[in-house]
């Protein structure tokens, strides 16, 4: 069993995720594994059968993430934890975000270079029924690895100015594409893509949420993909709900401009 303390930045091992895109331990487990500096490959076995048969053949477990060191593989849930990662309460988790903290600006201001966006598609309550928005769950990537709920708080969330009724698109949900784009050292490159179908829908989060009920006025970002290459900062970030049966899109960017931290 690997302790927190041998999952450094100065080692030059290789390490290996299998995830899936709606895992919050793989979420948990990137984050913390980016926070500190650590390079990984990730692979989803969500979407190749053959290779998720692969990974539980030599694992023996059926769960993600699977992680392996240098081809050794060190476990799975249970084994999270000895690396810091902590165990979410429920699946999925739903944080409570204040609403100062939405904006539809063009650019937002971030404490340091640990802070990253992740595209979501947003459900928004209006006194007509529930629309679909796109959003950017901003977040303190450091903070992260001491607190999820604090993380969450410390970044604006940036929503798109676009809507569209949910009744409209429920149909076909798992079909709309979600991607985002990061521009990384002055290069614009993909950050995230996939199909919706990867994704919990709209009526299973509203079923969890309280008493299945989303008041007007509230927002609900449903979930994200994972990140190509694993979770990074960027200068900008741009993402994109894209609907192929319509043969529309939605889609918002951002600056994010990086404040100093003095201690």
């Amino acid at each position: 069993m690997w302790a927190s303390s041998q999952l450094s930045c100065s080692g030059v091992a290789r390490v290996q995720i299998y995830t899936t895109a709606v895992c919050p331990y793989c979420v948990r487990a990137k984050r913390l594994l980016a926070a500190r500096g650590i390079p990984f490959d990730e692979a989803d076995v969500g979407s190749d059968p053959a290779l998720r048969a692969d990974v539980v053949s030599r694992t023996g477990r059926r769960t993600v993430p699977q992680i392996f060191i240098d081809g050794e593989s060190i476990g799975g849930f249970e084994e999270l934890a000895a690396i810091g990662v902590p165990r979410p309460s429920s699946v999925p988790v739903f944080y409570r975000i204040s609403v100062a903290n939405l904006t539809q600006a063009d650019s937002i201001e971030v404490l340091g270079t640990d802070t990253s966006g992740e595209a979501e598609p947003v459900l928004v309550s209006l006194p007509d029924g529930i629309w679909v928005g796109l959003g950017s769950d901003h977040t303190d990537r450091k903070a992260e690895t001491v607190g999820i709920a604090l993380s969450k708080q410390l970044c604006a969330k940036v929503v798109g100015r676009a809507l569209w009724r949910l009744e409209e698109i429920a149909d076909r949900w798992d079909r709309l594409m979600l991607r985002s784009f990061a521009t990384i050292a002055g290069k614009r490159v993909l950050y995230q893509e996939g199909s919706l179908a990867a994704m919990r829908t709209p009526a299973d989060l509203l079923a969890r949420w309280q008493d299945g009920a989303l008041e007007p006025g509230t927002l609900m970002f449903c979930g994200t993909l994972g990140a190509i290459g694993g979770i990074r900062p960027a200068s900008r970030f741009e993402m994109e709900l894209e609907d192929p049966v319509r043969g529309r899109s939605m889609r918002h960017g951002y600056e994010v401009r990086a404040l100093p931290v003095v201690s």
